[in-house]
């Protein structure tokens, strides 16, 4: 492998780019490896099919990987408000959970400690 292979790596498998593919099309490699719709065994066989694929070819695969990259930079940016509201309610769901928490773990302690106390004085007084 050269230094110049890119590889991709998830659950699906390795994506090897050779050195030519890459430098014939720079931005279209980008998008196949970006695609969040194609497992790396579908992202290497766009990559292998590359170099024989038409000009048309090539031009509709790459109208269709930007369609997608820009439709779900859209949703993204549709949602993102709603996302972060909802992790800031998650948040403070968190954090009063801690604190009720904290509190009944606070309670126990004094709880476990006076009964500590209480029966250290009996121990106390029947020693006496």
């Amino acid at each position: 492998m050269s230094d110049d292979t890119t590889t991709a790596t998830d659950a699906s498998g390795v994506v090897t780019v050779p050195p030519e593919v890459r430098e014939q099309y720079p931005d279209l490699v980008d998008l196949v490896l970006a695609s969040e719709s194609m497992t790396n065994t579908e992202r290497q066989y766009w990559i292998d099919i590359l170099p024989v694929m038409t000009p048309d070819q090539v031009t509709q695969l790459r109208t269709i990987l930007t369609n997608e990259k820009d439709q779900l930079a859209a949703i993204d940016a549709k949602y993102a408000p709603e996302i972060e509201k909802q992790a800031a309610v998650d948040l403070e769901g968190v954090e009063e959970e801690r604190h009720r928490k904290r509190q009944e773990l606070s309670s126990k302690e004094v709880a476990d400690q006076t009964a500590a106390e209480k029966a250290a004085e009996d121990i106390l007084s029947q020693m006496d």
